[in-house]
């Protein structure tokens, strides 16, 4: 027995030393764990071949990836939502803060001038607010048959204040939307993978416009397309924002992953494009992540 302690405090410091992600008080079960280290992200000219292969005629006429490029970088440890936000947990943020419902007007979506879906399409995901009976507070009408998909119709702003809300009772770790690099990082590991769960497309994994069905999903559907750290929908579903500005001083963000009326090619991890940050679509959410401060 009075070896034990010896052992035990020489594999904590190795840990340690390796740069292992060492957090206290446990990992949280709503997060998975992402260690500090380098990652391949971005991708080679044998993966963007395979993108336009599988990845549509938009893509392949408006040459989408040609952009991306392969690099090595180093990214620090972090936590990450094993889930895409659902609407049932914006609910409870919207309750607790006042904060805006997942809304836009048919005007404002027109403005926004990237209309993918027609605005009809839009109303299965609109929330409603209305008095309550004792007109002291709102009563929130959410779409009752997707509480446990990915909530959208949300901004980076919107985004950023509910990461920032649910970190308000962790000490010693803060709470924000993840950098591109932490996204493509959590999707794709260390190895470059081109999705989470390998280098060949798999419609059972996702939820994307072949497979079905044409809208969003419960977070939870597809177990089999997790990340190799355990992050679900990471491909498929939606669109996910990150805190990383198309370039410094822009108000154009970075989205990451695909969405469910995507072809393959863009739901590789790699792939990437902007919105506006004040954008609102049925095809964006998002998901936060953690880091100790």
């Amino acid at each position: 027995m009075r070896y034990l302690l010896p052992i035990a405090l020489f594999i904590f410091f190795s840990l340690a030393s390796c740069g292992a992600a060492l957090y206290l008080p446990e990992d949280p079960p709503d997060q998975v764990a992402v260690p500090a280290g380098a990652a391949w992200l971005g991708s080679d000219d044998n993966e963007k071949a395979y993108g336009y292969q599988i990845g549509g005629e938009g893509a392949r006429s408006g040459r989408w990836f040609d952009s991306e490029v392969k690099r090595r970088v180093y990214v620090n440890a972090f936590h990450i939502d094993k889930y895409p936000v659902t609407q049932a947990d914006y609910l409870e943020f919207v309750e607790a803060t006042g904060h805006r419902i997942p809304f836009i007007s048919r005007e404002d979506y027109t403005k926004q001038g990237f209309l993918v879906h027609p605005y009809e399409e839009v109303l299965p995901y609109l929330w409603r607010s209305s008095k309550r009976a004792n007109k002291s507070s709102l009563q929130h009408f959410l779409p009752e048959t997707k509480l446990d998909h990915p909530v959208v119709l949300v901004n980076v702003n919107d985004a950023l204040g509910y990461c920032k809300w649910r970190g308000l009772s962790e000490e010693g770790r803060e709470h924000s939307l993840p950098t591109e690099d932490e996204w493509e990082k959590a999707a794709r590991s260390t190895d470059g993978r081109y999705f989470p769960w390998g280098d060949e497309w798999d419609d059972t994994r996702a939820n994307i416009w072949e497979s079905g069905p044409h809208s969003t999903s419960p977070v939870a559907a597809h177990p089999d397309g997790a990340s190799p750290y355990g992050a679900s929908e990471m491909a498929g579903n939606i669109f996910e924002w990150t805190e990383t500005p198309l370039k410094p001083g822009s108000d154009r963000y970075i989205l990451k992953s695909c969405s469910w009326d995507d072809d393959p090619g863009i739901c590789r991890a790699a792939a990437r494009h902007s919105r506006p940050a004040a954008s609102r679509h049925i095809l964006i959410g998002f998901r936060c992540v953690a880091r100790k401060r």
